[in-house]
């Protein structure tokens, strides 16, 4: 057992909130702020006859969806660990990541298809109040991304809410636009258009999150983190002189997990150099949980012979 282990329930060490839990306060305002947009933009659709302002309300609630979700995954990880799933449910929040990711796509499909209609039959609508409704939301999601800016730094799941967040505010800066020039032109095909111009920006973020929510439960090495370099690192410790079956991954947002096999060439002071090992790494790459095995080069060459 390496030195601190026997302070975690079965060696497990995971830090004592995740990066989505720590922006939880933010995440439960623009719940509040986005579920009441929604209702206002749904009523203005109704009243105003604008398919636009109605697909811009079914954006907005898909932003309730993301951050209620998000919510709910940073509820569901931090439950305590035990002995059958010994790293809590901190996945549960990279699991959130990926249904957010989905969910874009399917966002995205769905301003294509009104876009398709819209250019067949562009409706009529009486744009003014469309335009002061579609503006109340612009309002609502930049005050959304500006909350969730720093969280969205730190965790998936809630970048994946603040892209749901700037996906609706481009929807509604489209709606703004389009209803202001359709009110000065009376040309109504505007509107599909934008709705088209919107839809290819959230593609390329959407892709991004769902290769690195792909990328963490697939047990890949995080972006940030070159192995390489890890491996260089753990040699310029005293005594050590080889390094391998070295792995690292993401178990959440924020928290990287490190195993690996050190080969010492002489007499050692284990403990020192399990804490220095544990020191050059969190320093320099921010993991802090490790697991390492410490071997002789003796007994490693006897086994390679074997």
């Amino acid at each position: 057992m390496e030195p601190g282990d026997e302070q975690c329930p079965g060696g497990v060490c995971p830090p004592s909130r995740s990066a989505g839990g720590r922006h939880r306060r933010s995440l439960a305002i623009v719940l509040g702020l986005t579920s009441a947009v929604a209702i206002v933009e749904i009523a203005g659709a109704l009243w105003t006859g604008s398919l636009a302002l109605l697909a811009d309300a079914a954006h907005m609630l898909t932003d309730v969806g993301a951050v209620g979700l998000a919510l709910f995954a940073i509820w569901f990880a931090e439950r305590p660990a035990g002995p059958q799933k010994t790293f809590g449910y901190y996945r549960a929040e990279i699991l959130a990541a990926l249904a957010n990711a989905l969910v874009l796509f399917l966002v995205a499909g769905f301003i294509f298809y009104e876009a398709y209609g819209r250019l067949q039959a562009p409706p009529r609508i009486d744009t003014v109040p469309m335009v002061a409704v579609a503006a109340v939301g612009l309002v609502a999601n930049v005050a959304g991304m500006w909350l969730l800016r720093r969280g969205a730094e730190e965790s998936l799941n809630i970048q994946g809410a603040f892209l749901e967040m700037l996906a609706d505010a481009l929807s509604s800066l489209g709606v703004v636009a389009g209803g202001l020039l359709m009110l000065a032109s009376g040309f109504f095909l505007i509107d599909p258009i934008l709705s088209v111009l919107i839809g290819v920006l959230i593609l390329p973020r959407t892709w991004g999150l769902l290769n690195r929510a792909l990328n963490v439960l697939l047990e890949g090495t995080p972006a940030h983190i070159n192995v390489a370099e890890v491996r260089a690192t753990m040699l310029r410790a005293p005594g050590v002189s080889d390094v391998h079956d070295l792995h690292v991954w993401t178990i959440t947002s924020g928290f990287e997990a490190m195993s690996g096999h050190v080969v010492v060439s002489g007499p050692v002071d284990r403990d020192l150099l399990l804490e220095n090992l544990r020191r050059l790494l969190r320093d320099r790459f921010g993991i802090d949980h490790l697991t390492i095995q410490v071997e002789e080069q003796a007994l490693r060459e006897r086994h390679i012979v074997e």
